[in-house]
């Protein structure tokens, strides 16, 4: 058994609760760790859950195929583009490093843009009021090459 304190959010700093309250988590294992390692693994499996997930509701929604090749090659493009999408969410910064590759997809990869080209150089020309434009900024700028 876990217990784990509650934190009352509308408590006035300095002023110590009379009766503490505790939300308690039973946990069933037999494994031979103690209950903190145990629970660190479990963790470590939620998140790998998550990926799986990710995959399996975006480009593995279609597998398995009738061929053993043709689904080799979409599992690696779909593992590569996962991860590719993962890291752009984290050199966009702030929320997005946590965020799903669903929305990081939607939000900031698929942009409803303009290209121009002026003056031997290209010009993106984004939505004027786009709620995403500073994260999309911040993944612009860390993969743009210094000048030079």
């Amino acid at each position: 058994m876990r217990r784990v304190r509650r934190d009352d959010p509308q408590q006035i700093p300095g002023q110590d609760e009379l009766l503490p309250t505790y939300r308690y988590h039973a946990v069933f294992t037999d494994s031979p760790y103690t209950l903190v390692q145990a629970e660190a693994q479990h963790r470590q499996h939620a998140i790998i859950e998550q990926v799986n997930a990710d995959l399996i509701a975006g480009p593995l929604a279609h597998l398995p195929s009738g061929h053993f090749s043709a689904n080799d090659a979409w599992l690696t493009c779909a593992a590569i583009t996962h991860n590719l999408t993962r890291a752009a969410g984290h050199l966009a910064a702030g929320t997005w490093s946590t965020a799903r590759p669903a929305t990081i997809r939607t939000r900031i990869i698929t942009v409803a843009a303009r290209l121009a080209h002026r003056a031997r150089t290209i010009h993106l020309h984004l939505p004027e009021y786009w709620p995403w434009q500073a994260a999309f900024d911040n993944l612009f700028t860390a993969v743009q090459p210094a000048p030079g």
